[in-house]
């Protein structure tokens, strides 16, 4: 019928791939969370220098000679 070997074999088999899978889904998660966060760096990082860049006109409008 079976043999313990062959039984032991096909577990550790299976168990290899769940683990395989798992941790590929994991990797996937990661990869998305940490493309989702520099995203939100990103837009806050363009938020400032737009700020940075309507404070500079400012300062030009009201000081036209000033170099």
């Amino acid at each position: 019928m079976f043999n313990v070997g062959d039984m032991i074999y096909q577990v550790i088999v299976l168990g290899l791939i769940v683990l395989f899978v798992v941790s590929f889904s994991l990797f996937i998660r990661r990869m998305l969370l940490n493309q989702q966060a520099k995203m939100h760096q990103l837009n806050e990082l363009e938020k400032k220098l737009d700020k940075i860049i309507k404070l500079m006109d400012k300062d030009e409008n009201e000081f036209p000679l000033r170099k």
